[in-house]
């Protein structure tokens, strides 16, 4: 079988599934697992330039958003030369990725026995519903079972330990300026890490919020989930940041409770890492009787 994705986390979910082998195409956003992606040919590309300064960049972004234009541009000729079996791509509307209707647009120009498989990833349920639909395309449902199996385990284990224990209250930021608090997957990684996330919204967009807002919500923890951002970056940001007054008195802040953690499984959209993400946002809010479960 040959496999086009378009979408990381189908990359991903691909290789965690053992096959990576059978991937001849990736979008120009599949950035791992590297060693596999990096000699895959690129059936997309970014619309926007490179090189452009930050404020550069959000002008292009906001621009394009604001006359409805894609942030990529898909290269049909070289999707249609890879001739594949199994086309991955996505239901959402979002401007960055190739959607389902993009690839019906060339079926004629297909195999005719091609099959274009439609990802919606939106919560957890969602995620082991979208392994599955990959497993069972590809013909391995037993590898698709296992892995959600595997994945449902470890969330287990964190909720296990984590059974009685008090929640601190979190305030999860997806960008610091302006500060954006968390949406959909990044607030409901706080519940399952056993915090309780007080500004983010678990059915909702990341949305701009004052750092008044911030210290009326009176934090224990701060968690820095940065948009594209390593854990590395996005203390870098953290220490750089130019905060107010008012932002010091915070408690998160002032007891030293300020977490950044790698972000970049929840670009775009999420992938089967983001159990990683929550084991260690769980290792930093409950430690001793996390690693009492885990590790005794």
């Amino acid at each position: 079988m040959r496999i086009v994705s378009l979408t990381p986390p189908a990359t991903e979910i691909i290789c965690r599934l053992g096959l990576a082998d059978l991937l001849v195409g990736v979008s120009h956003l599949c950035d791992f697992p590297a060693e596999v992606v990096v000699g895959l040919p690129r059936v997309t590309r970014s619309a926007i330039p490179t090189g452009l300064t930050v404020a550069e960049l959000d002008w292009a972004l906001a621009t394009r958003l604001r006359r409805g234009e894609n942030l990529f541009t898909l290269d049909e000729a070289a999707l249609v030369a890879l001739a594949p079996d199994l086309i991955i791509t996505q239901d959402l509307c979002d401007p960055g990725l190739a959607s389902f209707d993009n690839v019906c647009s060339l079926r004629q120009r297909l195999p005719a026995d091609s099959q274009i498989v439609s990802l919606a990833m939106s919560d957890f349920d969602d995620l082991y519903h979208d392994v599955m639909v990959i497993a069972e395309a590809v013909g391995y449902p037993e590898r698709g079972r296992r892995l959600c199996d595997q994945m449902q385990a470890r969330l287990a284990r964190v909720q296990m330990a984590n059974t009685g224990r008090p929640r601190p209250k979190v305030v999860a930021l997806e960008w610091l300026d302006p500060p954006f608090t968390a949406g959909h997957w990044a607030a409901e990684i706080v519940r399952k890490a056993g915090g309780n996330e007080f500004l983010g919204r678990a059915d909702g967009h990341s949305v701009p919020v004052s750092w008044k807002q911030m210290y009326a919500a009176q934090p224990d923890v701060i968690v820095l989930l940065l948009a594209g951002h390593t854990s590395a970056a996005a203390e870098r940001c953290w220490q750089t940041a130019n905060l107010p007054r008012e932002a010091r008195a915070i408690p998160a802040i002032r007891e030293q409770r300020v977490y950044a953690l790698d972000a970049r499984p929840l670009s775009i959209r999420p992938t089967p890492r983001i159990v990683d993400l929550v084991e260690r946002l769980a290792m930093l809010l409950h430690p001793t009787r996390l690693t009492e479960m885990c590790y005794a």
